[in-house]
């Protein structure tokens, strides 16, 4: 079930009116749209300032013998190196969340995996961005190619005892953005609802 079709929780707070909306910048990774709006108590905000952007997606990639994938990058807008959970873009409209995924995952690592789990999306910034966050698990991830990295991508994939990653996490020797932290809490809602065994026991 996507976000768009879970039932929501009722507001009684109404939207914003929108009067107008102009593209500032558009190019093949994100578009600035600014709009004029009227807010429920009648103010005018103009410009308000919206990025749109295609949908992320983020997988817990787990191997047969209770490994976790990570990669490992450098991310220019934080100017560091940093350890992420296999991660991506949804390619356009006829892409899924799982395809972009599975493609994400091969690409950047080169594991694939039979054994797919869709745990649940969110948003990833929604005063500002259009955009949502679709998180999966993949059990029994295996290696099946050698990674097929982009032009801007250097990165080195890490199979790290889940136990270890758990330990890591807790302790903070690992830290991971915040999307990657959303998986993971997405992940225990949703053994916790299905009682799906196998996800269950990666919670101990």
């Amino acid at each position: 079930m996507s976000g768009k079709d879970k039932p929501r929780r009722p507001s009684a707070v109404l939207p914003w009116q929108v009067l107008e909306q102009k593209d500032t910048y558009r190019d093949e990774w994100l578009a600035l749209r600014s709009d004029s709006v009227r807010l429920p108590n009648g103010r005018v905000l103009s410009p308000f300032h919206v990025i749109e952007l295609a949908d992320w997606v983020n997988v817990i990639a787990v191997t047969h013998d209770r490994n976790v994938l990570l990669v490992e990058e450098y991310r220019h807008g934080a100017g560091r190196t940093v350890f992420e959970l296999p991660s991506g873009t949804v390619a356009g409209p006829g892409e899924s969340p799982r395809a972009a995924m599975q493609r994400e995952l091969l690409e950047e690592t080169g594991f694939a995996s039979e054994h797919w789990f869709d745990i649940g999306s969110f948003f990833a910034n929604p005063a500002r961005q259009t955009n949502r966050v679709h998180s999966f698990v993949a059990l029994d991830a295996r290696k099946v190619a050698a990674p097929t990295l982009d032009d801007g991508e250097d990165i080195l994939t890490h199979e790290i005892p889940w136990d270890a990653f758990a330990a890591e996490l807790r302790d903070g020797s690992l830290e991971l953005q915040g999307f990657h932290l959303g998986c993971l809490w997405l992940l225990q809602c949703y053994a916790r609802r299905t009682g799906e065994p196998r996800l269950a026991a990666l919670l101990g």
